[in-house]
């Protein structure tokens, strides 16, 4: 069985997914100043590499883990309401992108597992 990583087309649809995202996130007001003082293209690299992992793909994600890299953006007011808003974005770029609903839905699935380290819960 192959992994969700592959089944949504591998490292090249998650450089698209990855941008298309990004543009997503930086065009909505209700989350794009929680990513004013941040170095895009190094965050989109550490995006890409964190979704890689959590699809099953290869794991090269070296970033800090979630709980101590949201932390800072705890402290700016960070909540459920802008998880939901990244969730929201994410699914659509990958339907955008063209993947299959189930698809979409498992990598939902993935992102709200996080949820309660991301936001310090």
């Amino acid at each position: 069985m192959s992994t969700l990583f592959e089944q949504i087309g591998g490292e090249k649809a998650m450089d698209a997914a990855v941008e298309l995202f990004y543009r997503k996130v930086l065009a909505d007001d209700r989350i794009s100043h929680f990513f004013d003082d941040v170095d895009m293209e190094r965050q989109a690299a550490k995006q890409k590499a964190f979704l890689t992992m959590v699809c099953g793909g290869p794991n090269k994600y070296t970033g800090m883990d979630m709980r101590k890299g949201h932390a800072p953006l705890v402290k700016r007011g960070l909540n459920d309401s802008h998880f939901n808003a990244v969730a929201e974005h994410l699914g659509g770029t990958l339907k955008e992108l063209g993947v299959a609903a189930p698809l979409v839905q498992q990598v939902l699935q993935a992102a709200e597992s996080m949820r309660a380290d991301v936001l310090n819960k």
